[in-house]
């Protein structure tokens, strides 16, 4: 759902033809290939993966990773047909890859961050600190039924009305110049990232988030999912990749600058500025309260495909505990 679809469709001509012949994990030498495909370009949400590839710690998991760029349908396409192991998806995105006539055996096997850190950001001062602020006001939509119903509900819960909210079909590639721009009054965004991005551009703004305002929005997203006919003929396997990723992740909470550097490193046309900024922001989130990273709490997973449910979101009802589980994690 949100940017990341619109991403999906951006980043699709990035990917080579050889990609998609990536074939299940295979020995390699004494290493076990895996192939990890993520949602959109590198960013701080996937550091923890440059992390341990740099550190070694999938060199000491016996693991060789290859990350590569989603195609047009998605991280669950490739994950779920085989052709990677392990992907990065998010809770709400995921829901018609496990439900359904054409649901495809992926699973969630751990969260990148603890809480949802999405919300609506706007230029500061004009009245969208809160949800019913978004009134007469100009937002831009990917125009998606859950997308919609999350802003109604928000905006009904701060007792405003939905239907004097102006949906503009809108793709938003830079929210900093959009809003500069004054194309639209206010954007969904992920706080670590584009939120962020504002914050070094120096442009003032208003922000909310979503979990704030109704507790069943602290869903669970991004997170990675895995094949799940993959996993279960290869735990050990999954144990070790999940491991070496924990500790990535792990390192990214501790040391948010030595993080940002690597991630730079292994990414060098990226924002070293924005990535360091955002890092800092996200060593908060990876874990945020939670015992250990990647830990995916069986109640706020399944209160929010409650609401999906309540809300005729889904093709087919959505049971508890489905698409997740946290057996691979140390």
């Amino acid at each position: 759902m949100k940017r990341r679809i619109i991403s999906i469709l951006l980043c699709a001509a990035m990917l080579s033809a050889a990609l998609f012949v990536a074939g299940c994990s295979q020995d390699n030498g004494g290493k076990t290939k895996i192939t990890f495909v993520l949602d959109w370009t590198p960013n701080t949400n996937h550091t923890g993966l440059y992390v341990a590839q740099e550190k070694g710690y999938f060199d000491e998991a016996g693991i060789e990773l290859e990350i590569v760029q989603p195609p047009e349908d998605g991280a669950e396409a490739l994950v779920g047909s085989g052709k990677a192991q392990f992907g990065v998806s998010f809770q709400d995105s995921m829901i018609p890859a496990i439900s359904g006539e054409d649901a495809m055996p992926v699973t969630a096997v751990a969260a990148v961050v603890q809480h949802n850190t999405s919300g609506i950001i706007s230029r500061k001062g004009e009245g969208i600190d809160k949800p019913r602020g978004l009134e007469g006001k100009k937002y831009a939509t990917w125009d998606l039924p859950i997308e919609k119903a999350t802003l109604k509900q928000v905006v009904e819960d701060d007792g405003g009305n939905f239907d004097k909210v102006e949906l503009v079909p809108e793709t938003v590639t830079d929210e900093v110049s959009t809003l500069q721009a004054k194309k639209v009054d206010a954007i969904w965004v992920f706080y670590g990232w584009a939120g962020v991005a504002t914050e070094v551009a120096g442009l003032e703004t208003d922000y909310f988030a979503f979990k704030d305002i109704n507790e069943v929005f602290d869903y669970y997203t991004p997170v990675i999912i895995g094949n799940t006919d993959w996993l279960s003929e290869n735990a050990d396997k999954a144990k070790a990749f999940l491991s070496a990723v924990s500790k990535g992740y792990e390192y990214a909470v501790e040391n948010p600058k030595e993080a940002a550097e690597i991630l730079c490193g292994a990414v060098p046309e990226l924002d070293k500025k924005l990535v360091t900024a955002s890092q800092k922001y996200m060593s908060k989130e990876y874990k945020a309260e939670a015992e250990k990273w990647g830990y995916i709490d069986a109640k706020r997973w399944n209160a929010f495909y409650s609401w999906i449910n309540d809300n005729n979101l889904s093709e087919a009802k959505l049971e508890e505990n489905q698409g997740f589980t946290n057996d691979y994690l140390g």
